[in-house]
């Protein structure tokens, strides 16, 4: 019935809201902003009416949540780095329909999911930033979807991207895009040292496994990247434990995926953070390579690949 029709893997450094305003760094985020109005333009092509957002900057301890407000409108500060978003005006309209949608295939699949249709929970700035050069005109709708995960399964999130993927197939009478909004390798630079890594990875380390996570995915690895993806969350720093990207490759088919990914921002280095805009084609798979859901079907913590 529905269509998924594009999926990405994208910055929202706080730094290119900072790369609007006059000053000394003003115009240096232009490359990842262009990308992002690239990504808005592909999604208007392709009739998308709404996004959703997978965002590393919602943090929650238990289950997981979708805010589908039907309108968000306010003026956001950043808590987290204030000198750098602060007093952003955003406006933009939700999609309450779809979101309880998505919730409802989620935990038909075994993934505990909470969908926010009344609330007064605003979108943060992993969703905030993308929208502002995506949608400024406020063409498509919105949800955000947690991913700031602190006690979960990446199974889980690998299982929660291919349901949405169902629902929105099987179930929305409509055409969305699906965003992975978060960092690759995420080490902030030490206190102090920030301004010495406006551009710059923290380490060569990070920054060289950075560069090879990126070929693989331009070559199409995914059986590979999908093995090391929790090592590589740990060991690089990954945002959120990168659960944005097991939720965006669970919705197009985890190992079985067979796509390369398509770069439109190259590979910068933000704060000592390693960020990229890249764009993964949506291909038909038939999910049988995506794991199961974990916490539902444990009743004791267990370690192991999903949860280094």
């Amino acid at each position: 019935m529905g269509k998924l029709a594009l999926a990405a893997k994208i910055t929202h450094v706080p730094s290119m809201y900072l790369s609007e305003l006059d000053g000394p760094k003003k115009g240096f985020r232009q490359s990842a902003i262009d990308g992002h109005i690239e990504i808005g333009r592909r999604c208007r092509e392709l009739g998308v009416d709404t996004i959703v957002v997978f965002d590393t900057h919602w943090l929650v301890n238990a289950s997981y949540h979708i805010n589908c407000g039907a309108h968000f409108k306010g003026n956001y500060t950043s808590g987290e780095l204030p000198h750098f978003i602060s007093n952003m005006e955003f406006e933009y309209d939700g999609n309450p329909e779809l979101g309880q949608l998505l919730a409802a295939e989620c935990n038909a699949q075994g993934v505990e999911t909470l969908a926010h249709d009344k609330t007064s929970l605003d979108p943060e700035y992993g969703t905030l930033v993308p929208m502002r050069y995506m949608n400024e005109d406020r063409h498509f709708k919105v949800i955000s979807v947690s991913a700031m995960c602190t006690v979960h399964y990446l199974n889980d999130s690998a299982r929660l991207g291919w349901a949405m993927r169902k629902a929105i197939e099987e179930n929305y009478d409509g055409t969305v895009a699906i965003l992975a909004s978060g960092s690759l390798s995420h080490r902030f630079a030490q206190n102090g040292q920030a301004p010495d890594f406006a551009t710059r990875t923290w380490s060569p380390f990070l920054e060289r496994l950075d560069h090879q996570v990126v070929e693989m995915w331009e070559n199409a690895e995914w059986e590979d990247f999908c093995e090391m993806l929790p090592e590589y969350a740990v060991k690089g720093h990954g945002e959120g434990f990168m659960h944005d990207t097991a939720m965006l490759l669970g919705a197009l088919g985890w190992s079985e995926y067979d796509q390369k990914a398509e770069v439109l921002t190259p590979y910068f280095g933000s704060s000592g953070t390693g960020q990229i805009n890249a764009v993964f084609p949506v291909s038909p798979v038939s999910g049988d390579k995506v794991p199961g859901p974990q916490a539902s079907i444990t009743t004791t913590f267990a370690p192991g690949s999903s949860r280094v």
